[in-house]
């Protein structure tokens, strides 16, 4: 080849993939690695990275983009932030949410998504549904429509009061998706006993952001954990359980996947980084690391890191929910918000990567290949996006990103490019950053300056999750079953 035939070569880095690392160039010609080989011809841009890591660009498939709350909040971000602010942190691939609201129409819905996405985002997305009014035009007509236009998966809440399903719902939703081939996402926390315990703390003047982790307990999620396994079981559908906080929900998980469940979950920093005493601060302050489920305790972090370590927790995301602090988010009443009124939720989305690389990875917790799998490739299989990203392969999207190991940086709210306005890690020091990001061989950042333009990000029509593809065949007495009530799988 000569060196005309790549549009970007990089060289001289060490190369990082879920399966192996390996020192060698890349070859990138129309957005796609073409050739991977030592001692490539320089492309028409060359790029020298010695003393780099490169590795995939992050996928982050949980973030809530430009999106009204159930509380009625509109997040801080709209999909110019909040992909710029991934894009320097090295995400080079996002997965927000297109929420129906009751009374929505889905398709309406998603086209309003689709086109402030297209207007403004700098990098590549997709969509999750959430469906919180699975009617009969939305199971029959509406679900199966996104499904088959590249949305193939949705989230569903078992908890907040304009979200949730009943168990009777969740089954409607559960054999719909499974049928016609899309992964449900199961907020679980039991609504019935956060309500109770809040209502209790209220009666007794306990207002302050603390008591939001009292009232969300730890039971509340390991008990609506166990019951939406059961109802994936009952459905013969593959579940995925979001943003996991406590040990027993870890444990629940880990024992139901020893059993043959079809379950699968993910975890966030704030369950890393972050416990619940954080946010007993004076007056409101506590409100900055309030989240739902909330952040535990040290015990809970490092069952976290374990599951992170063995499986039992496959993807990391940020769960991003970016709301300021006024009265714009996380404080409609002021002073006088109590923790029942302020939005729910923590940004994340710049900060996912440098977190976990530098203590998960520079700490000696985790390897860089689990790393790559626990930010990137895990996430392009569970969600339907491989093998186009989520690896450097020939073949795959050039979204590259060249980390310095050496590099560190101490965490503020004015070096971050999100809407916010604060960050929970504040002051925090961190070993290793993102320096240089490409998405389809685009230079997206470079000397912490952005070099793309509004709107050149691509909408991704994602395929089938390989969860539904890995689906054993049931046992006789659910096979039965599936057969009586006329359960259907697509294959």
């Amino acid at each position: 080849m000569t060196s005309s035939s790549f549009d970007l070569t990089i060289r001289n880095g060490r190369i990082s993939n879920a399966d192996g690392s390996f020192s060698a160039d890349i070859g990138v010609r129309d957005g796609v690695i073409v050739e991977i080989a030592p001692s490539l011809p320089a492309g028409t841009r060359d790029v020298d990275a010695s003393g780099r890591w490169v590795l995939p660009g992050g996928i982050d498939s949980h973030c809530h983009i430009e999106q009204l709350s159930g509380m009625g909040v509109m997040c801080a971000d709209d999909f110019y932030s909040g992909t710029v602010s991934a894009a320097f942190g090295g995400t080079t691939t996002i997965l927000s949410f297109a929420a129906q609201h009751r009374g929505d129409s889905i398709p309406e819905v998603v086209a309003a998504y689709a086109k402030r996405a297209a207007e403004k985002a700098v990098i590549d997305y997709g969509f999750h549904l959430i469906l919180t009014n699975p009617d009969e035009t939305a199971l029959r007509e509406h679900l199966p429509q996104v499904i088959r236009d590249g949305i193939t998966s949705l989230k569903v809440y078992m908890t907040y009061d304009k979200l949730k399903l009943d168990d009777y719902q969740l089954l409607e939703v559960m054999a719909v998706a499974g049928e016609q081939g899309a992964l449900v996402m199961m907020h679980a926390e039991n609504h019935d006993m956060i309500r109770w315990i809040a209502h209790r703390l209220l009666e007794r003047g306990h207002t302050a952001p603390k008591f939001h982790a009292v009232a969300h307990d730890q039971l509340a999620e390991s008990e609506a954990t166990h019951r939406a396994i059961a109802l994936a079981r009952l459905a013969d559908v593959p579940v995925l359980i979001v943003h996991v906080a406590g040990r027993e929900t870890v444990d629940v998980i880990r024992n139901a996947r020893r059993l043959g469940a079809a379950v699968y979950a993910e975890s966030c920093p704030q369950y890393l980084f972050l416990e619940a005493s954080d946010s007993d601060l004076p007056g409101v302050e506590g409100a900055k690391f309030c989240c739902s489920p909330p952040p535990r305790d040290a015990d809970s972090q490092a069952a976290v890191w374990d599951g992170l370590k063995d499986g039992t927790l496959g993807v990391y995301s940020s769960d991003h929910a970016p709301y300021r602090f006024d009265a714009s988010g996380k404080l409609p009443k002021g002073d006088a918000t109590t923790f029942k009124e302020m939005a729910n939720g923590v940004p994340g989305i710049e900060l996912r990567l440098p977190l976990l690389f530098s203590e998960g990875v520079m700490a000696g917790r985790i390897s860089i290949e689990e790393f790559v799998a626990l930010t990137a490739t895990n996430h392009a299989h569970m969600y339907g996006l491989a093998p186009r990203k989520g690896a450097i392969a020939v073949g795959a999207d050039a979204d590259l990103v060249l980390w310095n190991p050496e590099r560190r940086v101490e965490v503020s709210a004015a070096m971050l490019h999100d809407n916010v306005g604060y960050t929970p890690y504040e002051g925090r020091v961190l070993q290793g950053w993102p320096e240089t990001v490409f998405s389809r061989g685009r230079c997206v950042v470079q000397d912490n300056q952005l070099q793309v333009e509004r709107g050149t990000g691509h909408y991704l029509a994602r395929g089938r999750p390989e969860p539904l593809a890995r689906q054993s065949a049931p046992s006789p007495e659910r096979g039965r079953l599936s057969e009586l009530v006329g359960l259907k799988r697509r294959h």
